[in-house]
């Protein structure tokens, strides 16, 4: 998915059906996007037991100076590992098309997250779908830009800027 994704700015190809059932991890075609396929961004963290690079392809929000991403997780009833890690280890970089840009990662609540989470659940409804059979809220967090060296995984607790 990874290589798809760079081969294709930033885009995966959408699975077909037969694709989809054989385990292809890209789902099948959802409402309001396009013939490109699924619009994603990477997002390269920290294990926060391991210490070891990860990587996520994650769908994501536009916001102000970055992306939202939403740890649905398929509606487990557990968050996504990434989003322990980037609780953990905030610093992070993210590939969106062909940019990398370091990033901030950081838990949105109240009124953004409602905000955030609204605008997506009327884009991907199935994501509505998760939450309520995960019994949990989904968490969602915001990935702001930061000023550090491209492609840079950072370690430290504050911004560099």
């Amino acid at each position: 998915m990874i290589a798809e994704f760079r081969a294709n700015g930033g885009y995966v190809p959408w699975s077909s059906e037969e694709e989809f059932a054989a385990g292809r991890p890209v789902p099948p075609r959802f409402p309001g996007f396009d013939e490109r396929g699924m619009p994603l961004i990477l997002v390269h963290h920290t294990g926060a037991r391991t210490g070891r690079e990860r990587i996520n392809p994650l769908f994501y929000q536009p916001v102000d100076n970055g992306w939202a991403v939403f740890g649905t997780h398929g509606g487990s009833p557990r968050h996504p590992v990434w989003y322990g890690n980037l609780m953990a280890n905030p610093h992070v970089t993210v590939e969106v098309g062909t940019e990398k840009v370091p990033a901030l990662a950081r838990l949105a609540e109240g009124a953004e997250r409602e905000r955030l989470w609204a605008k997506e659940i009327a884009l991907v409804p199935k994501f509505a779908e998760f939450e309520a059979a995960s019994g949990r809220q989904v968490p969602v967090v915001v990935l702001e830009r930061t000023h550090g060296q491209a492609g840079e995984m950072h370690r430290a607790t504050t911004p560099k800027c």
